[in-house]
């Protein structure tokens, strides 16, 4: 948040500054502008009304500069470089560590070959503390730096400028991903009432269950009840027993 507000100071300065100049005051601002260590957005700054105004003139080439700045990488100016004004130092800098960024808006993992390639550094060391040195500590991404894979692994980058045309196709990719999330809500809303009324026959069912087992206990009871009372009545010793004390005993007779 601290870098995006000393962003917003700077532009806002730039921005106030173009509008009351014209000619070489103002191309001399835009190379000020490009050279800022802490200055990664120009969309504004181009977007200037005096800044349309040098199309035309000796000082067009500085809205060609800016245009770069803003959406541009360092390949594209090696490749168009013949139009364009040589660059100082401090703007080489700015146009690679831009060129990374670039690179970190579609890839979280960017392959050290790749990189190399990209801002044109001679080995791993230079690009290592390229990254470490230009980019990690001006706070414009945040990453590992993995040497085994040979790769940086983007955690955070800071955005830059819209390109024309980007906007229209950002807002078609969040519709798309809105769709996409309603389509997934609706699905997992599915899953959830499929599993409320599986959760409701589980509970049907384990009901039904307890309820024959206790049916099953209360006549096992009953059974064994019913037969500890047969048992006492009709044991069989014990109805001898009976018996023999009821039947009348014999008198003996003296023989005689």
């Amino acid at each position: 948040m601290e870098m995006e507000q000393k962003q917003a100071e700077i532009i806002d300065r730039f921005v106030k500054q173009a509008e009351g100049m014209e000619g070489a005051p103002l191309a001399a601002l835009v190379l000020e502008a490009t050279s800022h260590p802490s200055l990664f957005a120009f969309s504004e700054i181009l977007s200037s009304p005096n800044i349309a105004k040098l199309q035309g003139t000796r000082f067009s080439s500085s809205i060609d500069l800016l245009r770069l700045f803003a959406y541009g990488t360092w390949s594209d100016y090696k490749s168009n470089a013949g139009g364009l004004p040589t660059l100082l130092p401090d703007q080489v800098l700015k146009l690679k560590q831009l060129s990374v960024l670039t690179l970190a808006e579609t890839n979280k993992v960017l392959p050290y070959d790749q990189l190399i390639l990209e801002i044109d550094v001679a080995n791993v060391r230079e690009l290592e503390d390229f990254l470490i040195n230009e980019c990690m500590y001006a706070g414009i991404v945040k990453g590992k730096l993995d040497q085994l894979r040979r790769c940086f692994e983007v955690q955070f980058a800071a955005g830059r400028d819209l390109r024309p045309g980007q906007l229209s196709n950002m807002i078609d990719t969040l519709a798309d991903w809105l769709g996409n999330s309603d389509n997934l809500l609706q699905s997992i809303q599915g899953r959830i009432r499929w599993a409320d009324r599986m959760n409701e026959v589980d509970k049907m069912h384990r009901k039904d269950i307890e309820d024959r087992v206790e049916d099953v206990k209360k006549s096992l009871k009953a059974d064994l009840n019913l037969r500890g009372h047969d048992e006492t009545y009709f044991e069989p010793g014990r109805l001898m027993d009976h018996e023999d004390r009821s039947r009348p005993k014999r008198r003996r007779h003296p023989m005689s």
